[in-house]
């Protein structure tokens, strides 16, 4: 019979396996659908959920070691690896939006609403939530801040999500040019926010997401 720990490290591996599959779904749609558009805030969209499923691979791999009773200290060390690459990922990201934004407000430069881009966002914005509750609960039952923190970018995403529907929509009702290289300058708060986490977290800062209470 499992124990209760190997039971909750196998429910973080199904709640992974989904929030993968969910991130895969996810960047192809959207970067699809924002460079048919010409959307910044969707593209931009898109290449955060590339680097969330970097993240959660290593995650994956992580609850994998543990299940098969492997040492704890490799899997430490794959997760503060992790935190790094996804952390000056996630900066990068910012600098790419702040350049390509600049870029559109400057030769004023709008984009196509996509009604492919806006369900997407819809259905990001309502599964989110629930993957990042699941992750964060899981986390702190098996003492893993690295799931905590991946709970964290969660519902980060869905934050963007909802960032990005108010975008499309008023682009859409009110023709305004300039609103989408705002939508994608909102998302470099939350952007930077996630990246300078994870970059403490690899750094051994403890609470370095705010997500252990």
């Amino acid at each position: 019979m499992l124990s209760v720990q190997a039971m909750q490290v196998k429910k973080g591996i199904n709640i992974e396996i989904v929030s993968i599959f969910w991130m895969i779904v996810e960047a192809a749609v959207a970067i699809g659908a924002g460079i048919v558009a010409h959307s910044l805030a969707l593209t931009a969209f898109g290449a955060d959920s590339i680097i969330e499923l970097v993240a959660g691979g290593i995650l994956l791999w992580r609850l994998y070691v543990e299940s098969n009773g492997a040492s704890i200290e490799r899997v430490e060390q794959a997760e503060k690896r992790a935190s790094w690459v996804v952390g000056v990922s996630l900066l990068a990201l910012a600098i790419y939006i702040v350049v390509m934004a600049g870029y559109d407000l400057w030769t004023r430069s709008g984009s196509e609403t996509s009604m492919l881009g806006l369900a997407l966002a819809v259905a990001s914005g309502i599964i989110m939530p629930y993957l990042s509750r699941a992750k964060k609960k899981i986390g702190t039952q098996i003492g893993s801040k690295a799931l905590r923190a991946d709970g964290s970018c969660s519902i980060v995403c869905a934050y963007m999500a909802w960032t990005l529907i108010v975008g499309l929509v008023l682009t859409a009702c009110l023709g305004w040019w300039w609103l989408n290289a705002l939508a994608g300058l909102a998302l470099v708060y939350f952007i930077v926010k996630e990246g300078i986490e994870a970059i403490q977290e690899a750094r051994g800062v403890e609470d370095a997401c705010g997500c252990c209470h």
